[in-house]
């Protein structure tokens, strides 16, 4: 398969670009390195990544911004920067995905625990988070061509513990093999629609 991976340099992002560059083709895309760069809060700089990409087999986004502050903190250009970036950022990639891409290719988006599990400051990420889950089950409604659209809700990976621990007391760190997986789920598996939670 031909997968483009949008954040493959990131903690997440590195890993599943090394497992699925094992046995796939994969381009590598983001904001300043890369195959490709490409900005998701820009449709345009979206739209020019699929023509520059070629035919792909799947896509996956392991990218997008959010502001994290106390709510009393946080300003609407706060909050805009996440509805920007991480949840249009990642609608777009599907919506202009639906025109680029081939039949039965896959597209995987990523959010996190906070949808279901928010801590103090995210607001914003929580509220995005959400978002992005209701939307992939409502776009599977209506998505031709075969196309699959997932996403991928992990808890905090143990590559990150040392970065957020602080942010999450008590919660379990995920194994990141076990992250993979669950992108590999996605990418290889029949399912569509599915929200893929790895908490425990």
């Amino acid at each position: 398969m031909r997968i483009l991976i949008i954040g493959g340099y990131g903690t997440i992002g590195k890993r599943v670009t090394e497992h699925f560059s094992m046995e796939h083709q994969v381009i590598l895309a983001g904001r300043n390195n890369g195959d490709i760069q490409v900005d998701i809060s820009d449709s345009e700089s979206i739209e020019k990544m699929y023509r520059d990409a070629g035919e792909l087999d799947a896509v996956i986004c392991i990218a997008g911004e959010a502001k994290w502050a106390p709510f009393y903190d946080m300003s609407e250009a706060d909050y805009q920067v996440g509805l920007q970036s991480k949840l249009m950022g990642q609608v777009n990639l599907v919506r202009l995905g639906a025109e680029y891409l081939p039949k039965g290719a896959s597209i995987t988006l990523t959010t996190g625990i906070l949808a279901d599990d928010p801590v103090p400051m995210t607001t914003s990420a929580a509220m995005v988070n959400g978002g992005i889950h209701s939307f992939v089950k409502a776009v599977d409604l209506e998505i031709k061509k075969g196309i699959r659209v997932n996403v991928v809700s992990s808890g905090l990976v143990e590559d990150a513990v040392e970065k957020y621990s602080s942010y999450f007391p008590g919660h379990h760190p995920i194994p990141m093999d076990k992250v993979v997986r669950a992108y590999i789920r996605s990418v290889e598996g029949r399912g569509r629609g599915e929200i893929i939670r790895i908490y425990e």
